[in-house]
């Protein structure tokens, strides 16, 4: 499947919101994010141009930032926590299953779009050790079962549908 193709007509809606607005950057590039799915890297100089920035000021901002991506992520981006209680709970494994499973490595996007799968430093969810989160759903309390069902049960989600 190729790169999603950019609707530049809903992009120069979303600038045009934000354009000229002190402090305006970072929320224009949310709402690029959550709209696309990632910060279509020909959009910079477009996002400068209006934000009376230099694009390298644009780009140092999405570098700078672990939540922004210049790389188009999958419709379910997984995220396995790394972090103590994960880490000894067994988080090792379940990421290596979820690579398995999805025949990526971390940081990787699916060739279809479907899935990216990364790792956090922490998600928080201590209590509920080993985690991960699909999007914003979090999912705790992991095994190699739970992993391999909540896998299936997204693969069968319609790209449309949100979660």
């Amino acid at each position: 499947m190729n790169k999603p193709e950019i609707d530049w007509e809903k992009l120069a809606a979303i600038v045009e919101k934000h354009k000229g607005k002190k402090w305006g950057l970072i929320p224009l590039l949310q709402e690029v994010q959550e709209n696309f799915g990632y910060i279509p890297p020909e959009s910079v100089e477009h996002i400068a141009e209006a934000m009376h920035m230099f694009p390298s000021q644009v780009q140092g901002v999405i570098n700078f930032y672990a939540g922004f991506s210049l790389e188009p992520k999958g419709k379910f981006v997984i995220r396995v926590c790394r972090g103590t209680a994960c880490h000894v709970r067994g988080s090792r494994s379940i990421i290596r299953l979820m690579k398995k499973e999805l025949n990526v490595d971390e940081g990787e996007t699916t060739p279809d779009y479907r899935f990216t799968l990364e790792t956090a430093a922490c998600l928080g969810a201590c209590a509920l050790a080993p985690t991960m989160m699909v999007n914003k759903t979090y999912f705790g309390k992991l095994s190699p079962p739970k992993v391999t069902t909540t896998l299936s049960e997204f693969s069968k989600t319609k790209t449309e549908e949100k979660v």
